[in-house]
């Protein structure tokens, strides 16, 4: 974030990077506008208020507190979640500047390859085929029944593309053609 700036783009439609710095620190900070994120509705203008708020604070100190970390109340989150949140945040600003995939980070491949086992139900609920999640040859997760569209890459590009970043994510579709149209056509994402 902070060697891009304050003004360069993300992934995130509409958001430049101190906005996307300051959706995180509302999201672990600012507890009673959170509900926003997820909920909308009434918490809408909450949201859009510790926002606007939050930006005005500068981009050096809206990394300083991402950096810090989360109130110890997030340790009560599923396993992941933080992890999850982070990564494909990280990446909008990566991707969306130039940068592609990293490499060389097997740890990382492995706790996210967990997420993705953990979490595949969740990221697939809107695709309405069958699809195996795969990574170095085995299956990551498989939902739904035929016809089957097979989503191959590693966990960190599958992740991208399983939360609507399908134009960033360097994965490889293959499988039925109807089932591989089908997943390319669904709602990814929150």
């Amino acid at each position: 974030m902070l060697e891009v700036g304050p003004d360069a783009p993300t992934l995130c439609d509409g958001w430049n990077v101190i906005d996307l710095a300051a959706h995180l620190v509302v999201r672990e900070h600012d507890v009673w506008a959170a509900p926003g994120i997820v909920v909308g509705g009434p918490f809408r203008s909450l949201l859009e208020q510790a926002m606007k708020r939050r930006r005005t604070q500068g981009l050096e100190r809206l990394v300083e507190l991402i950096r810090d970390g989360a109130p110890r109340i997030y340790e009560l989150l599923p396993a992941g979640a933080q992890l999850s949140e982070y990564f494909i945040h990280h990446e909008d600003v990566r991707r969306a500047n130039g940068r592609g995939p990293r490499t060389g980070l097997a740890d990382l491949d492995e706790a996210l390859a967990r997420l993705i086992r953990a979490a595949g139900a969740r990221l697939l609920s809107r695709v309405e085929t069958g699809v195996d999640v795969v990574w170095n040859g085995g299956v990551l997760y498989r939902h739904g029944s035929d016809p089957r569209a097979v989503l191959s890459g590693r966990p960190g590009e599958l992740l991208l593309y399983l939360t609507g970043r399908g134009r960033a994510a360097e994965v490889e579709l293959s499988g039925e053609p109807a089932a591989v149209a089908a997943l390319e056509t669904a709602r990814l994402g929150v």
